[in-house]
């Protein structure tokens, strides 16, 4: 495993963290107990879970594997909860509102079994509460000792920089989890440059674009059995008719493909070590179904991916944005040479 810190802290974090969205749902309790067995014997420290993730079960999970854990592992580990969504509230009492906040994060700290955790983040912008009021509420949970420090997800770029900027020197802003893979690289235009200027690290979700990465899926034939995507075809941003209408979608799967074949590795793997190498990348999140699929996902963590093999992903996966103000003209306007 590897190693580095949290956007500008001095919060030390694997280059690689355990995703639990699948706990409690996809994944039992018995199997997401191995896949934590896993991960921290590994080496990894890093566990991102959130209140919504299986409507609380998977903090519950979580929280009974902590149980069992020595002080000394225990003391090992940084654990990230985020909170903004429903979770045995009504629906209007959700949000970023210093009401839904408290009680979420109360409600997290319960079920992990724990008195703090170390990152709380806000899972998405609220447009109806004022975003000082939950910035409020973060300076405030960090003064009161139940977190660590405070981070965001599923933010644009001017949320952002409005967001590290009203917080300033107040506390620790330091990540932000946006979705990120080579699908899915359009957070390079105003979200990565934007936590770059402030100092955030990112935390990328959907690092395998649901399976897609993993090269499971074709073009002739609609998915089936058990699969994300073979149990619903149409779930979410992944859904198999969204993707495979894209030809950039079978241009990625291709250059994986003949990049896995080259360095003997899965093209799961080789999409991971993408992602680590991307610039202000901290720490990328691994949501797996089985001990199986975590135990290859880790690996990635051994490749070495070489300039030409970075520089074919990045053509095969270049989402093409229009001349301005992303593509090359509008680089081009906003650059300056000196000489």
């Amino acid at each position: 495993m590897k190693y580095t810190t949290l956007g500008r802290s001095g919060l030390v974090v694997s280059t690689l963290s355990l995703g639990t969205m699948t706990f409690g749902a996809e994944t039992d309790a018995e199997q997401s107990h191995r896949q934590l067995d896993l991960f921290t014997g590994a080496g990894g420290t890093l566990i991102e879970t959130a209140d919504v993730y299986s409507g609380g079960r998977s903090e519950k999970i979580v929280g009974e594997w902590l149980r069992r854990q020595s002080e000394s592992t225990r003391d090992r580990l940084v654990i990230a909860g985020k909170g903004r969504f429903p979770v045995d509230v009504d629906v209007r009492d959700a949000g970023t509102s210093r009401r839904h906040l408290r009680r979420a994060l109360d409600r997290t700290l319960t079920r992990l079994g724990v008195d703090h955790i170390d990152l709380y983040q806000l899972h998405s912008w609220d447009p109806v509460t004022p975003l000082e009021e939950s910035l409020g509420f973060l300076e405030d949970a960090v003064r009161g000792g139940k977190i660590s420090y405070a981070g965001l997800s599923n933010f644009l770029g001017w949320q952002i920089a409005q967001a590290a900027s009203a917080v300033g020197s107040r506390f620790p802003l330091i990540s932000m989890q946006p979705q990120y893979n080579l699908l899915a690289r359009e957070v390079e235009w105003e979200i990565l440059p934007a936590c770059e200027a402030n100092g955030i690290g990112v935390l990328p979700w959907s690092p395998l674009g649901g399976g897609w990465l993993t090269g499971k899926y074709s073009q002739d034939h609609r998915p089936a059995g058990a699969t994300r995507l073979g149990e619903d075809p149409d779930r979410g941003v992944e859904a198999y008719d969204l993707r495979s209408a894209q030809a950039r979608t079978w241009r990625v799967l291709d250059a994986l493909e003949s990049i896995a074949h080259s360095h003997d590795q899965s093209m799961s793997r080789i999409a991971l070590a993408w992602l680590s190498a991307q610039p202000v990348i901290s720490s990328v999140i691994l949501g797996a179904r089985t001990v199986e699929h975590l135990e290859d996902n880790l690996g990635s963590i051994e490749v070495a991916l070489t300039v030409d093999d970075l520089a074919a992903l990045n053509a095969a996966s270049d989402p093409e944005p229009s001349p301005w103000p992303y593509g090359a003209m509008g680089r081009d306007q906003r650059s300056r040479q000196l000489a």
